[in-house]
């Protein structure tokens, strides 16, 4: 991040200033969700519990909130890949992971755009590698398992996902879209 959007590891903070950190990112994220990456700083504050001061001396600029949701999701997503390693069907554990992906992607509504308009340049580049290195863990597991055509590649499936997730951000039950027109796409990968 960029010097004064730096926000301290939450690791090296009090209890209570760190919980007040993940109320202020898990608020901003639903809002995001909502609305959009233009959502109210002032609802984001209201949502978490805590005072616009307090909003502000965590995240002093809308830039570094949205960095901070947006890295926090993107920890969730490596996460259960990781978690899905251990799943004993390759291929189910892949496609449960692309759909959290789909589910990411379209809960962001904006969060990309406005993460580029002046936002820690090396935040995209290191979030896109843990995405990419997480992912293609468990394409690897399903190749092996012949559960997926050997010729797909991990960035092809995220462009997939991607797609679908754009052309459906704005529609009222997006989520549930993309998941739908995901499952259809996946039909196309899987091994026959």
């Amino acid at each position: 991040m960029s010097k004064d959007t730096a926000v301290p590891p939450r690791q090296r903070m009090r209890a209570d200033a760190r919980r007040n950190v993940d109320q202020i990112v898990a608020a901003a994220g639903a809002l995001i969700a909502e609305h959009g990456a233009d959502a109210s700083l002032e609802e984001v504050a209201r949502r978490a519990g805590v005072g616009s001061a307090t909003l502000h001396r965590h995240f002093p600029s809308r830039q570094a909130l949205l960095e901070a949701v947006f890295k926090d999701r993107v920890e969730a997503l490596c996460a259960k890949a990781d978690d899905l390693l251990a799943d004993p069907e390759p291929g189910e554990a892949l496609l449960t992971w692309l759909r959290a992906v789909g589910a990411h992607a379209v809960a962001n509504r904006g969060l990309g755009a406005s993460l580029m308009r002046g936002g820690d340049p090396t935040l995209g580049s290191t979030c896109h590698d843990m995405i990419i290195n997480a992912g293609d863990a468990l394409l690897a597991r399903a190749r092996t398992a012949a559960a997926v055509r050997p010729e797909i590649a991990i960035t092809q499936l995220l462009k997939l996902v991607s797609a679908i997730a754009l052309a459906t951000e704005q529609d009222p039950d997006g989520p549930a879209e993309a998941d739908r027109l995901l499952a259809i796409a996946i039909e196309g990968v899987r091994a026959h």
